[in-house]
């Protein structure tokens, strides 16, 4: 089991430059987690989208649909202690923490696509393209 960012789950759905990491990381673990907040986030990433003209209100829902199907089951709660702890630690935002404190909850490493929190938080975090090097074979 892993933690993965919203990113990472955009990416596994959305076809970016970025989408084959996401695809080798779920080939490596395919059993994610991620605190209930994933939701916001990808509901943003997809208005992004939609406020670019990149995808239209279809797509997107089926977007988020899948995404849901993705993370059915693998949400959990981030402890508030916890969070606010490693914010008021680091300054990082509680956003950013919700993902690292449900890691370091679940005893598993954060995979994420942002490398200030995966430096700020070493060893809980790795970077995508960091996970995905050292688990080659």
């Amino acid at each position: 089991m892993i933690v993965v960012d919203t990113n990472v789950i955009a990416y596994l759905l959305i076809r970016t430059p970025h989408s084959a990491d996401a695809d080798r990381v779920r080939a490596q673990d395919s059993d994610w987690a991620a605190p209930f907040l994933w939701r916001s986030e990808f509901r943003n990433v997809l208005a992004r989208y939609l406020a670019a003209g990149l995808m239209d209100l279809r797509t997107a829902l089926e977007y988020y649909r899948d995404a849901e199907r993705l993370m059915q089951g693998r949400e959990s709660h981030a402890d508030t202690a916890a969070v606010l702890t490693l914010a008021a630690q680091t300054g990082c935002s509680a956003y950013d923490c919700e993902f690292v404190a449900l890691a370091q909850e679940l005893g598993v490493l954060l995979v994420t696509s942002d490398r200030k929190l995966a430096a700020k938080f070493k060893p809980t975090a790795i970077p995508l393209q960091e996970y995905v090097r050292s688990a080659r074979p």
